[in-house]
């Protein structure tokens, strides 16, 4: 066999290996969830029928607990020019209020193309503590207790 020949095998064999037909979803959360919200109703399921369908809430909100909220996502890897990089594929929210007895009051549904049409606020929260102010706390509290190690001086 010739050298041009093997060498060719080579990079045959060395293509074809690193090469997949299937794109490669890696996916996120619940799956189909644009199909299966909806199936819940209005007033008329119940979080025993959300649980059913959906499965248990991916995030419930810190500040309502009848707050459920809902995520989807699948990526695939893109093209070998992008470098494996990832696409997006699908990214849909579903977030579910429920009300004191337990029944689906409100849903909102958000797909990958409502989230590029949300609007966030520009504005920032200035912090009202400096690094300078910690310092000086963290000092003190030290002093104070090398200057009264048990506490019991006021």
């Amino acid at each position: 066999m010739s050298i041009k020949k093997l060498l060719f095998i080579i990079i045959a064999l060395f293509i074809t290996s690193n090469c997949t037909l299937n794109k490669v979803i890696k996916h996120h959360g619940v799956h189909f969830l644009e199909v299966k919200q909806e199936k819940l109703a209005l007033n008329e399921s119940n979080k025993n029928d959300i649980i059913k369908l959906l499965g248990p809430p991916s995030t419930i909100s810190l500040f309502n607990e009848d707050l459920w909220i809902y995520i989807e996502r699948n990526t695939s890897s893109s093209k070998i020019s992008k470098l494996g990089k990832r696409k997006l594929l699908t990214n849909n929210v579903l977030v579910l209020e429920l009300n004191n007895k337990g029944l689906l009051e409100e849903k909102t549904f958000l797909n990958k193309e409502d989230m590029k049409n949300l609007k966030f606020s520009k504005s920032f929260t200035e912090m009202s503590i400096s690094k300078k102010s910690f310092v000086y706390d963290f000092l003190r509290t030290l002093r104070q207790k090398a200057n009264d190690p048990l506490g019991k001086k006021k």
